[in-house]
């Protein structure tokens, strides 16, 4: 299999997007697949969806994005009255097969299917003594290590051994899980990730990452699952088991750009906060100019937030390939010498002679604002001023976003005058911390801020590698050829 190409971004990569339903009666496996489609943005790289009927747990997982995974045999083998779904982007091990989820783990009554957001920061130590326990592993993920510590659990109720395992796993983690007869959701104490339950009007209970998933499949959002919290969901109803640490820390990049705007988290609509966000930037960064352009899709409400505050009016002076997602297909050196025009393409004729306030949602490494705003130049703009609606990141995060190596973040090794003549802007601005606070409408002590004060919620490892579990994982390569082979069934039991 060839390389995976990705389209070029400035921001954060994506984390993973779980989902569960427990709906008897229903096609959970074709409601699933839809769900997974609404939280592709959370991940590009594999999908996977497994049932259960109360004797069997059917699992299948492979590279790619929700459509290119699924068809109709597939679905129609996947049966069963309730189901997890996973989409992933790799925080934690490579981009191969065997990584893809759900995880299944255990064996007999036992036997659980697993889907995991988040990043468990004591993976490495937890793996070494469940190795030396005899359990072995298929992949090189931390979520494999989460199954088999719940496998591994000195317990027979399955609430016990999740909370066995939530008191031994560090870091950050939103699951959706199956044993043959139930369906199981659950929370790390921090509430890292987001996770909520909706009803289908058909009275059937899902989960998911976000709220925008109940919209596509007719549920109605019935509230968040809590920081601790343990749903179950079985023929009794739904039965909630809670241990409250009395802290959070939500990563305050769902706010910023991970989750899709049309999501609610705390009860605050995103696309409000975001384009609350551009306001607070206008009233930071004021400057004189004749059009605001927000980069598409991850700024543009931010971007309407900083022209209605400032009086500057909005224009769409990029247009987005929205279909650029991954693709396996190589590319040859002349389109990838292309770059940044691979994704945008400017509109002369909006930008030629203007003074342009460009907003993002965020810079990372540097790469890509650079050419970004080459390309506005190109195109005639006369001056660009670059405004970012998050503050400068200069620390790396660890609990399931794959952002960078400290040494790699460009607000790590320059100050703002370095980075903007870097990036050939005119002028910079960067949302303060406080600001964001003001935009998002929540108490800071609500949130994860690590990536810009350096102070994580938990202690951390400070260079920690998502490879760190693969020299662990036998020939990872071999296990890559077989999962990739025509052999493998469609459903793998």
């Amino acid at each position: 299999m060839t390389g995976l190409i990705t389209p070029l971004t400035e921001s954060p990569r994506e984390e993973c997007g779980v989902f569960g339903i427990y709906a008897p009666g229903e096609e959970v496996s074709r409601i699933s697949f839809f769900a997974l489609f609404a939280l592709q943005h959370r991940g590009q790289e594999s999908s996977g969806i497994a049932t259960a009927d109360g004797y069997t747990i059917r699992n299948y997982a492979r590279m790619g994005l929700v459509s290119q995974v699924f068809s109709e045999p597939v679905l129609n083998q996947l049966t069963g009255h309730m189901a997890i779904g996973h989409n992933r982007y790799s925080t934690s091990g490579s981009s191969i097969s065997c990584n893809a989820q759900p995880i299944i783990a255990g064996e007999g009554e036992f036997q659980i299917a697993l889907a995991h957001n988040g990043n468990i920061t004591n993976a490495a130590e937890l793996r070494r003594e469940l190795d030396e326990l005899g359990y072995i592993f298929k992949s090189s993920t931390d979520s494999e290590v989460i199954a088999n510590l719940i496998i591994s659990a000195p317990y027979i109720d399955m609430i016990e051994r999740i909370r066995y395992a939530m008191g031994r796993l560090q870091g950050a983690y939103s699951i959706t899980m199956l044993t043959k007869e139930t369906l199981y959701a659950f929370r790390d104490p921090l509430g890292v990730r987001p996770l909520c339950l909706g009803a289908l009007s058909t009275g059937g209970s899902v989960i998911a990452s976000e709220t925008c998933a109940l919209g596509h499949i007719g549920a109605e959002l019935v509230r968040e699952v809590e920081p601790g919290e343990i749903i179950r969901i079985d023929p009794n109803g739904i039965e909630s088991y809670k241990e409250d640490s009395g802290k959070r820390a939500l990563c305050i990049f769902e706010y910023i750009y991970f989750a899709r705007p049309d999501s609610i988290m705390n009860d605050r609509l995103l696309y409000s906060a975001r384009q609350a966000m551009g306001a607070e930037l206008a009233k930071e960064h004021p400057v004189d100019a004749d059009i605001v352009v927000g980069v598409p899709d991850s700024a543009t409400a931010a971007g309407a937030g900083y022209a209605l505050a400032s009086g500057i009016p909005p224009a769409e002076g990029l247009i987005k390939n929205r279909y650029m997602g991954r693709t396996f297909i190589e590319p040859t050196q002349r389109i990838r010498d292309l770059g940044v025009k691979l994704k945008f393409n400017p509109l002369q004729s909006v930008l030629s002679g203007k003074r342009v306030v460009l907003v993002d949602d965020s810079i990372v490494r540097g790469t890509t604002t650079p050419q970004v705003i080459k390309l506005l130049k190109r195109a005639g703009a006369k001056e660009v001023h670059m405004r970012v609606c998050a503050p400068p990141i200069r620390h790396p995060c660890f609990f399931g976003v794959d952002m960078a190596t400290r040494r790699e973040l460009i607000a790590a090794r320059m100050n703002i005058p370095q980075i903007k003549d870097y990036i050939g802007a005119d002028s910079l601005g960067y949302l303060s911390v406080d600001g964001l606070i003001r935009a998002v409408g929540a108490p800071k002590n609500k949130f994860c801020l690590a990536c810009f004060t350096g102070e994580y919620p938990v202690p951390v490892q400070l260079e920690m590698d998502k490879l760190a579990l693969e020299g662990m994982t036998g020939n990872l390569k071999d296990i890559h050829r077989v999962l990739d082979s025509e052999e493998i069934p469609a459903v793998s039991l």
